[in-house]
């Protein structure tokens, strides 16, 4: 096989990462040794081993060509942040500046903890936050596309008072708990010599291209990510013409620059392909540690919008950027896996693995029985509000897909079934130059919201533009939680064996209601969904509340995890941010309908009005552009209608008030007004002439990327 450093378009992988194998290289055996013991096992650094590893960052980013370091963090706005300053220091004596980097700087850093969304938890004048080192994401160069590079420092953010500001610190908080829990148990089973377990996690990255010039015509898009009007064009992906096609030439040059750049951040992306939407496309990165992931994921979507940009093309992210076409989101598979690279979600073949399997999967089982209200949480967002539920994305109902064999294997084990692992099928496929294949122990649903794919499970609901970490540390905390709760039972059992049957089927006859292998986009099933006692939080306001649930607050805090203030904070976070983004919309729906649309219809008007009397003043009867004429102006005047009707309601907004109470005036005012006056735009556009619309249309948008 051969090694990754000797194929050509491979050679630069990992170039611009601070990597195990750099460290190795440039740090002193006990320093690297010290290093290591941090990163795998815990436990803080000493200033003299971390002023070692800061001399080296600092030289060996220099040489790459870096004039600056940064300390890379993710607050809770979504996306990342980073204050840049050089390594010019003041010299002692005729202060000329020297170069320097120090223990301190590479460890913690400041930033202004009042002017990052808090939720309360730092008030404006308490503006003291700190970035501290995350030593398990390893450092990296970003690099310009002139050739300048900084040098950036995958960090936790934190206030003055240690409360998580940012997506990161609960997360790695999270897997430590799962570890904790999860080490247990496999003690209880007899595994001594697993010494940590890690979720794992790789992504699939769905997101559109569009022409930057159509882009910057449409300010919908430029201010909110989304269209706000547009009529349906005449072909959309009816034909199933798109997904897995032939990729453009243009884009195929962004696929190409795109991954040449994260491949040298160490980003190891792998699939790429058409999606079903025109103009959409994925890009799944290989598994990875969480943290590592959401850190990973986080430079994938910042690399997309720049390098999309330098191809005359714009990256949208958004969940929906284009009515009744396919929403984009990012699909979460997650599976845990030991250091000694066993994957716990992996059939085994022998008796004790299946029973370590079968342990796990009943626990995540559980998990997202029990806290299912929580999943839903963590992909609550406006953009997501407008995807979910639709017939290109799960329903807002969780459920679990296990496929039927592996359904049967555990009604087989409930009821007292040996743990035998089935022989794998073959599937003749009638041609005698074809293989047969082996068939994996499940098929795939494309419509549930989480899904188990053979060795790992796949979260379908989070949204392409969502950070993965509150996901992620959702997963990893409520899987803790059942973990914890078996480890108390096998650790008490006399016979751990009986105890270990009398748990299987327990958790599976009680958490079973949440599987469903069938159709999720039926709507038979919201009726069973409802029937079975699963929730059906059908709206982003009422999904986001469930932070301030007592069982959500108790799960958090138990695990150290969050704390109720944290939780409190992201609550009234994630409320404000579902407000201020409706407001947005409206706002500049409001905008482009009155300064835009109508004024140009009002001239395509005038046009017919024109004609209509020219034709009068001769004679000659002219039923057909009167017919238009009646029919263009009573459209304009609905138009007219909706626009002053949600003019009026913005004028009606709570002021002042907190973040719950304007979230909920825009769920329950705004919302339907918006839906009311983008129909009356999108009428208008099918009847006003070609050359009058100001607006590029979907057909322009969605069809004319290599223009």
């Amino acid at each position: 096989m051969p090694d990754i450093k000797n194929a050509q378009a491979y050679a630069s992988f990992g170039a611009d990462v601070f990597s195990d194998e750099v460290m190795r290289e440039r740090l002193l055996p006990k320093t690297y040794a010290a290093l290591r013991r941090t990163i795998e096992e815990g436990g803080g650094l000493s200033f003299e081993v971390a002023g070692e590893v800061a001399q080296a960052m600092m030289d060996w980013a220099i040489e790459q060509g870096a004039t600056h370091y940064t300390h890379w963090f993710q607050p809770m706005t979504g996306a990342t942040a980073e204050k840049r300053d050089s390594f010019l220091s003041p010299g002692r004596l005729d202060q000329t500046p020297i170069l320097s980097f120090s223990a301190k700087a590479l460890i913690r850093g400041e930033a202004d903890g009042s002017s990052f969304p808090s939720g309360g938890l730092r008030a404006t004048f308490e503006a003291r936050g700190y970035t501290t080192w995350d030593c398990t994401s390893p450092a990296f160069l970003k690099r310009n596309a002139d050739g300048t590079s900084c040098l950036c420092i995958p960090t936790a953010f934190c206030s003055f008072s240690g409360e998580a500001l940012d997506e990161k610190t609960p997360l790695l908080r999270s897997m430590e708990a799962l570890n904790k829990q999860a080490l247990r148990v496999l003690r209880a089973l007899g595994d001594d010599r697993t010494q940590r377990v890690s979720p794992t996690v790789g992504a699939e990255q769905e997101y559109f291209l569009v022409n930057k010039r159509a882009f910057l015509k449409r300010k919908d898009l430029v201010y909110t990510g989304r269209t706000l009007f547009g009529a349906e064009p005449a072909k959309g992906q009816e034909l199933s013409d798109q997904y897995y096609a032939a990729t453009p030439e243009r884009v195929i040059g962004f696929m190409h620059e795109l991954n040449a750049a994260l491949w040298r951040m160490g980003v190891p992306c792998k699939t790429e392909h058409n999606e079903v939407a025109p103009s959409q496309y994925e890009l799944a990165q290989l598994f990875v540690s969480a943290n590592l992931a959401v850190d990973q994921n986080q430079l994938v979507m910042e690399m997309m919008r720049r390098i999309a940009e330098r191809h005359g093309m714009i990256c949208l992210l958004h969940e929906k950027p284009f009515q009744n076409v396919n929403g984009s989101g990012k699909h979460n598979n997650w599976s845990l896996t030991t250091d000694g690279g066993k994957n716990l979600l992996k059939p085994g073949k022998d008796e004790a693995s299946r029973r370590i399997f079968f342990t796990f999967l009943l626990a995540v089982l559980a998990a997202v029985d029990e806290y299912a209200g929580a999943l839903r949480m963590a992909c609550a967002s406006s953009g997501n509000e407008c995807r979910l539920g639709g017939h290109e994305a799960p329903p807002q109902i969780i459920s679990v897909f296990l496929g039927a064999h592996l359904t049967e294997e555990l009604e087989h084990l409930a009821a007292g079934g040996d743990l035998d692992s089935a022989q794998p099928e073959l599937m003749n496929i009638g041609v005698s130059t074809l293989a047969d294949i082996r068939k994996d122990n499940t098929d795939r649903n494309r419509t549930s919201p989480f899904a188990f794919t053979g060795d790992k499970f796949e979260f379908r609901m989070v949204g392409a533009s969502q950070s993965l970490g509150m996901p992620n540390t959702v997963l990893n905390t409520i899987a803790a939680e059942q973990l914890r709760r078996i480890a108390d039972r096998l650790e008490a059992a006399e016979d751990v064996d009986a105890a270990w049957r009398t748990l299987a089927a327990e958790l599976y006859r009680s958490h079973s209601r949440v599987i469903f292998n069938g159709n999720n986009y039926d709507a038979a099933w919201a009726a069973e969904a409802r029937r079975r006692g699963l929730p059906v939080i059908d709206n982003t306001v009422d999904a986001i509340n469930l932070l301030l649930g007592k069982s959500v607050q108790t799960l958090f805090a138990r695990h150290g995890v969050l704390s109720a203030e944290e939780l409190r904070a992201r609550c009234e976070i994630a409320l404000q941010n579902y407000a201020t983004a409706g407001i947005i919309e409206a706002h500049t729906m409001i905008k482009v309908a009155r300064q835009t649309v109508l004024p140009a219809v009002a001239r395509y008007s005038e046009g017919l009005a024109d004609a209509v009397f020219k034709c009068a003043s001769i004679g000659v009867d002219a039923p057909a552009q009167s017919t238009m004429l009646r029919e263009l102006n009573r459209r304009m005047n609905e138009c007219r209608l909706s626009l002053e009707t949600l003019d009026s309601a913005m004028t009606k907004l709570p002021e002042g008030g907190s973040a719950a109470v304007q979230a909920t005036a825009l769920r329950d005012r705004l919302l339907p007004r918006m839906a009311q006056l983008r129909q009356a735009v999108d009428r208008l556009e099918c009847i006003v002439d070609k050359a009058y619309w100001p607006l590029p249309s979907y057909g322009e948008l969605l069809f004319h990327i290599a223009e």
